[in-house]
């Protein structure tokens, strides 16, 4: 088992005096610079001129300045921005204003993995990825607990990086629950494999499929919804809490042996195979390099394949059951893009 690092093991004062800036307020940026600030550090933020989080920002306390200025100013340097704008950021604003000594944080290894971001060899370079989105990363610490984290270092010339990494870490509240050590490799290839193949990919293309059988076959759409979709939160939180096998402790026997039986004739050796190939195609770049050239050329499949998904007949008819649940906060996609 992987060592498990606590709040003894980190230490804040390793940013006595030092500069920490956070370039972004999207999910994560606003949750770890927010986490940091009532840590008692010194944290600004960095965002690119007519940015729409300027005002949340200095709203919420915050010096903000240029990505350049925050760039020149800070020791500690985190890239919050999503994975295919680094590169631009990098080289426009980041690079002409880093210095020897100076350490740049990521919460995905995607960009230093990938080598769309090939730092000097005189920085730090370090990650820090809470095992949540930004607002469970702000709950958390608001309410004296965290999220657990993971933590890698890819370069190390001054011999701390370690040590800021962890105080990071504990700074968001990360070390309150518990951080393990992983590397940018291990991060990245995993992160992706999971959201491809299970946690977003797999489950919705498996949520539709089955409303689209049961529809096919007679059934009315809201009986689909419930079954398929509706659900699947029940089954997931009993996962989430007790493992594959205490959620199967708390369903019917019949729902058991539904389960045990034919599940693995649904999921079998054939999804396995192209999970496979999903792994392999992560593993040697060509997921990347396609996911870098479909932002370079305007994100127009990425756009029409969301669209498409939109247009599905789950979402109207979730619309109108979820309209049925009061106790159910409602999330609207419309306008509903993260802030950078």
């Amino acid at each position: 088992m992987a060592k498990v690092y606590t709040d003894k093991d980190a230490d804040l004062s390793v940013f006595k005096d030092k500069t920490l800036a956070v370039l972004g307020f999207g999910s994560q940026g606003h949750a770890h610079a927010l986490n940091l600030k009532e840590s008692g550090l010194n944290v600004i933020i960095g965002l690119y001129e007519g940015s729409k989080s300027i005002k949340v920002a200095r709203e919420k306390g915050f010096e903000v300045v240029s990505s350049a200025d925050a760039v020149k100013r800070a020791d500690v340097i985190m890239i919050a921005l999503p994975d295919t704008k680094q590169a631009s950021a990098y080289e426009k604003d980041i690079a002409p204003n880093l210095t020897k000594g100076k350490t740049l944080l990521f919460s995905h290894g995607f960009s230093i993995h990938y080598k769309t971001i090939v730092p000097p060899a005189d920085v730090n370079v370090i990650l820090v990825a809470p095992k949540g989105p930004g607002h469970i990363v702000r709950r958390q610490y608001t309410e004296g607990k965290g999220v657990p984290s993971l933590i890698a270092v890819h370069q190390n010339p001054t011999r701390t990086a370690k040590k800021i990494a962890l105080a990071w870490a504990k700074g968001i509240g990360g070390t309150r629950a518990g951080v393990i050590e992983t590397s940018f490799k291990e991060e990245t290839e995993t992160d992706l494999f999971g959201e491809q193949t299970v946690l977003c990919g797999g489950t919705s293309a498996l949520v539709q499929a089955g409303f689209e059988v049961l529809v096919e076959a007679g059934y009315s759409p809201e009986m689909a919804y419930f079954e398929c979709l509706h659900e699947l939160k029940l089954i997931v939180d009993l996962m989430n809490e007790a493992g594959i096998a205490g959620m199967r402790f708390s369903i019917s026997e019949t729902a058991k042996w539904g389960d045990v039986t034919v599940g693995p004739k649904i999921i079998d050796a054939s999804v396995k195979k192209r999970m496979k190939a999903a792994l392999k195609d992560i593993q040697s770049g060509k997921f990347a390099k396609d996911w870098v050239a479909e932002y370079k050329g305007g994100y127009k499949k990425y756009n029409a394949l969301l669209a498409a998904g939109e247009k599905h007949p789950i979402e109207k008819t979730g619309a109108k059951l979820r309209s049925m649940m009061p106790w159910m906060q409602k999330r609207s996609i419309k306008g509903a893009q993260a802030a950078y």
